[in-house]
């Protein structure tokens, strides 16, 4: 089973707005999904840029409950949000969202969902890398996003 994931900010696979970008407002998109397995307890999101030399994370947040539907623009850099939602710790170093800023020409940057049968014990500032590991064994769907990016000189 395949997760739609869309934006009301930008289509699949169409350029982003500068809204979003690191140099910009810095704001995340807002994020909606439908096609959750019944049997879901949570939902975890990696956004990354697979063009950037080792895999730019751009976000991590997770333990987002089955119930919502989607996320709103503009999340801050808080720890958790509706006392559930967690946020992970991205590779500029800081938690939350921190949008595209590809040194040169047009990057990717992939937006993967994942409906997990369980909540995850991760504290806020988890990586990608141990969400990926809390996550093995329990996934159930999944779904991608991908905006598209090019850095103005």
């Amino acid at each position: 089973m395949d997760i739609k994931l869309s934006s009301p900010s930008f289509q699949d696979g169409a350029m982003m707005p500068d809204k979003h970008a690191y140099k910009r407002d810095n704001f995340s998109p807002a994020l909606s999904w439908s096609n959750i397995p019944e049997s879901t307890k949570t939902l975890s999101i990696i956004c990354d840029d697979p063009d950037a030399p080792g895999i730019w994370v751009h976000w991590v947040i997770f333990n987002i409950p089955a119930t919502e539907k989607g996320l709103p623009e503009k999340i801050g850099r808080q720890e958790m949000i509706n006392n559930k939602t967690i946020q992970g710790k991205n590779d500029f170093g800081n938690l939350g969202y921190d949008g595209p800023v590809p040194p040169r020409g047009t990057h990717r940057y992939l937006f993967k969902i994942y409906a997990l049968d369980i909540e995850l014990h991760l504290n806020s500032g988890a990586s990608k890398q141990q969400l990926l590991k809390a996550m093995e064994g329990h996934i159930l769907a999944r779904g991608e996003l991908l905006g598209i990016y090019t850095q103005e000189k």
